[in-house]
C-alpha cells in the first residue's frame, strides 16, 4: 500500500489547484551575442551566445586555380536569447548564400574576421538552430609575425590546413575558440588522382566525371584549432595499433624518404600509441595515424587523431611522434580553456619526449631534466601566463616539462604516474585550466602545493630544487 504523508498530499493538491498552475513563459530578452569568446590573448576569436555541436564542411577544390567552392552547415544551440550572433570567417572568400533554419538571412562582414548574422527571428535560449553558409574563392593563409603560418596553406599539388591557433576561419565559418568543441564531417571533392586526408575516420569514397569525393568524420568533440585537411599526392599506409585501433598514415609523394619509410612511420605510430596508452589511459579517439606533408611551415602539429609533420621532420623519429601523439591526451582530448594555459599541452607533450628517451634510448628523465635546468638561460616570463606572442616559446615547452619533473620529485613516482593517468581520464574531451590542474593534484596527493606551483608556474626566475 502506498502511504502519502499529509505534507506531500498538501503539496500534490496545491500543484493541481488553479492557483498553482504553471506561470506563463517569460518573454525573451533578445540581445546580440558577444563578438569574442573572452580569451585575453585573442579577444576577437570565438563568439558568445551559442554553442556549436557539429560542423558539416562540403568543399570542392580546384588545384589549377587553388580555389574552393564550399558550403559549411553548423548545428548550434543558443545559450542566451539571441538577436544576432557572429561567426569567425577571414580572408577574401565570397559568400553567395547564408541561411538560418533554411531561411535566407541578413549578414555583414565586420573587421578582419567577424561575420555578423541577424536571423529572421530571435533565437530563444536553449533552442537549436542550423546555419548554412555557401562561399567560394581562394583561401589565404595567416602568417603572424610571432606565431608563424596557420590556416589554409597552398602546396605544389594541393593544400594543407593547419589551424593552430587562428587558422580555421581561413576556409570555413567557425566559432574559433578552444572551449566550444564540436564533432565534424568533412566531405571533400577533388580531381581524381588526388588524395584527401582529415581528422577522424574515413567514409565511402565515390568517383564521378573525373572527380573523387572523400568523406571524413570526427565523432569526438574537437576544438577548431585542431581540425585539419590535407589535399595532394600521398602514399597512404593502413594498419592497426593496440586493440585493433585503425592507424592511417600518409607521406607526400614529393618527399624524398628512405625506402620503406611509409611502413616505418605507420609501425612507429602504433608503437608510440600503445606505449603512451599504458601511461595515460585509453587512447581517446577512434583512429590514429599521421601525415608527412610537403607544406613548408617548419613545424609539426597535433591535429586531432592524425598529426601533421612538415617535411623538415622527414625522419619521423620516435620522440617527435611521442610529442605529437602525447598531445592526443594533453591538448586534444583535454584542451585549455584559455591560450595562457597552453603549458598543459606543451609541457606534457615535451615530457612525453623525455619519457620516450628514457624508455627507448636509455636516457633517464632526470638526466634530461638536469641538463635542461642547468642549460636554461632565460628564466623570465611565467609558464602559466606566457603572453600572446610567446605561446610557442621554450618557456612553455621546456619549462613546462621541467615543472612536471619537479612535481614528480616532490610527490613521488606513484602519485605522479597516477596524475598522468587520472588527469586525462577525469577530464576526457573537456576543457581545463592551470588552476584545475593544481586543485586536482592537491586532492589526489592530499597536500598543499600552492607554493611549489607558484614558484614553477606563476613566478619569473629560476626555482630552487
Amino acid at each position: 500500500m502506498l502511504i502519502i504523508s499529509g505534507a506531500l498530499a498538501a503539496g500534490l493538491l496545491a500543484a493541481t489547484s488553479p492557483a498553482a498552475e504553471a506561470t506563463p513563459a517569460r518573454e525573451p530578452l533578445y540581445s546580440p551575442g558577444a563578438p569574442g569568446a573572452g580569451d585575453p590573448y585573442f579577444p576577437d576569436m570565438g563568439n558568445g551566445g551559442y554553442d556549436v555541436s557539429h560542423y558539416d564542411i562540403r568543399l570542392a577544390f580546384n588545384p589549377e586555380t587553388k580555389a574552393i567552392n564550399a558550403t559549411t552547415t553548423i548545428l548550434a544551440t543558443a545559450t542566451q536569447d539571441l538577436a544576432r550572433f557572429d561567426l569567425d570567417f577571414q580572408g577574401p572568400l565570397k559568400i553567395s548564400r547564408l541561411s538560418v533554419d533554411g531561411r535566407n538571412t541578413t549578414y555583414s562582414r565586420r573587421g578582419a574576421q567577424e561575420l555578423a548574422i541577424t536571423p529572421p527571428h530571435g533565437l530563444r535560449k536553449g533552442s537549436s538552430f542550423v546555419v548554412s553558409v555557401s562561399y567560394a574563392g581562394v583561401p589565404q593563409k595567416i602568417d603572424d609575425p610571432a606565431l608563424g603560418v596557420s590556416g589554409w596553406v597552398a602546396t605544389k599539388d594541393g593544400a594543407v590546413a593547419l589551424n593552430q591557433p587562428i587558422g580555421a576561419a581561413t576556409y570555413y565559418p567557425v566559432n574559433d575558440t578552444t572551449d566550444d568543441k564540436a564533432t565534424y564531417t568533412q566531405t571533400i571533392t577533388v580531381p581524381t588522382g588526388l588524395t584527401v586526408l582529415a581528422n577522424g575516420e574515413p567514409g565511402p569514397t565515390t568517383t564521378h566525371d573525373h572527380q573523387t569525393t572523400f568523406r571524413w568524420t570526427m565523432n569526438r568533440p574537437m576544438a577548431s584549432e585542431l581540425s585539419m585537411l590535407a589535399i595532394g599526392n600521398y602514399d597512404v599506409t593502413r594498419g592497426v595499433a593496440a586493440g585493433g585501433l585503425p592507424n592511417i598514415t600518409a607521406i607526400g609523394k614529393s618527399i624524398d624518404t628512405k625506402p620503406g619509410q611509409g611502413k616505418v612511420f605507420n609501425q612507429t605510430t602504433a608503437q608510440v600509441i600503445q606505449w603512451e596508452s599504458s601511461m595515460y589511459g585509453r587512447y581517446p579517439f577512434d583512429s590514429t595515424g599521421g601525415i608527412l606533408a610537403d607544406v613548408g611551415v617548419d613545424y609539426a602539429l597535433e591535429t586531432q587523431s592524425r598529426p601533421v609533420y612538415d617535411q623538415s621532420t622527414s625522419d619521423v623519429d620516435g620522440d617527435l611522434l611521442a610529442h605529437e601523439l602525447g598531445h592526443q591526451w594533453f591538448g586534444d582530448s583535454l584542451t585549455p580553456v584559455h591560450w595562457s594555459d597552453i603549458w598543459l599541452n606543451e609541457g606534457f607533450a615535451t615530457y612525453s619526449e623525455w619519457l620516450y628517451q628514457e624508455k627507448f634510448n636509455n636516457v633517464p628523465v632526470q638526466q634530461t631534466f638536469a641538463k635542461a635546468y642547468a642549460d636554461e638561460k632565460d628564466w623570465s616570463g611565467e609558464v602559466a601566463d606566457p603572453g600572446r606572442d610567446h605561446i610557442f616559446d621554450d618557456l612553455v615547452y621546456n619549462r613546462g616539462a621541467m615543472t612536471l619533473q619537479a612535481l614528480r620529485m616532490k610527490i613521488g613516482d606513484r602519485a605522479f604516474f597516477e596524475v598522468l593517468t587520472q588527469w586525462p581520464t577525469a577530464h576526457r574531451y573537456g576543457n581545463v585550466s592551470t588552476r584545475q590542474f593544481i586543485q586536482f593534484v592537491e586532492r589526489l596527493t592530499h597536500r598543499n602545493l600552492d607554493s611549489f606551483f607558484h614558484a614553477w608556474l606563476y613566478q619569473a626566475g629560476k626555482p630552487a630544487l
